[in-house]
């Protein structure tokens, strides 16, 4: 499977990053981001789940539902339900409101726990007005977690199942049709070369297009070591150092001991994580692209100018 998108991602106008938790989904999300921007494209991301770590990948302060401008072209956003509630009754049930609704919200909250969908199609109808009304050129999504995803992306689809008639039944057409268009929104898995991490992703690629009907336009590889040498060069490189274990720590120290070490630890560890990827590729038919392990403290806005780097040319 070659490494890199044949439509780029850059050229829809909605994309969900999604992954499991702990594999750079955010810092993804924002370096995704981040690249529409530096091409001119006014671009949107928002955060589905408000913990604030989108802000903090950014170097933002706070985010809230009205989006802000973070650098030139990029604006952030969190979503809320009060805040997305408000605005749908303004839009759609022609309701002016002035003040908290916070009753309303709160009576919301408990409606939406025994209807599955309800909560959900109020974020997602969000983000598919904006692509509706094109008030930006790329709206990207830091949307939930793998777990969480199938059901957040497929509420409309749940909502026009359950809902034959009427207005609901109506706005749930429009935004299908949004999300049913692969020219128009795409779907970027994040994953690591680990077990588990792979194991969610091929269950996500599976099941995301059967229950959804939106397709993964791409898997993004997070934190890959790259090899240092080929295989048969590296085989012999090892084999080497550890028959000469004793000399070289005799000639410079014991710290030499060390460094062999960690080098024959970094060599198993990138040999799993190619095998972890090779099941990947071998098993899905969506383009895989990698982003190297970044070897820095660094945070923040930073870690996502390097993933950023490390994604241009390629999504």
């Amino acid at each position: 499977m070659p490494d890199q998108v044949e439509d780029s991602l850059l050229d829809r106008r909605l994309v969900f990053v999604t992954g499991k938790g702990g594999v750079g989904k955010t810092s993804t999300a924002a370096a995704i981001a981040e690249l529409a921007a530096r091409s001119g494209r006014r671009t949107l991301v928002c955060e589905m789940d408000a913990k604030g770590a989108l802000a903090d990948a950014l170097g933002a302060s706070q985010l809230r539902f009205d989006p802000v401008e973070v650098e030139p072209d990029l604006f952030a956003m969190a979503m809320n339900t009060e805040d997305s509630l408000r605005e749908y009754l303004r839009l759609f049930v022609k309701v002016p409101l002035i003040g908290k609704i916070g009753p309303l919200a709160r009576t919301f909250d408990f409606v939406a726990d025994a209807a599955p969908g309800v909560k959900e199609i109020l974020a997602v109808g969000k983000i598919c007005h904006e692509v509706k009304i094109r008030s930006y050129d790329l709206v990207v999504v830091d949307a939930e977690a793998t777990g969480h995803i199938v059901a957040q992306i497929g509420a409309p689809k749940v909502i026009r199942d359950l809902v034959q008639v009427g207005m609901v039944r109506d706005q749930t057409d429009w935004m299908l049709d949004i999300l049913h268009d692969p020219v128009v929104t795409g779907v970027a898995i994040v994953t690591t070369p680990e077990e588990m991490p792979v194991t969610e992703t091929l269950e996500l690629v599976g099941r995301l297009e059967d229950e959804t009907g939106v397709a993964p336009t791409t898997v993004v590889a997070n934190r890959v070591l790259e090899p240092w040498f080929d295989d048969d060069e590296s085989c012999r490189v090892v084999e080497h150092l550890v028959d000469h274990r004793a000399e070289l720590v005799d000639q410079v120290g014991r710290g030499a001991g060390a460094v062999l070490d960690a080098a024959r630890v970094a060599e198993a560890r990138r040999a799993i994580g190619d095998g972890h990827l090779d099941r990947l590729r071998d098993s899905i038919d969506v383009p895989i692209v990698t982003v190297p392990e970044l070897f820095t403290r660094a945070t923040g806005r930073r870690v996502v100018a390097l993933v950023a780097d490390a994604l241009e040319g390629r999504i």
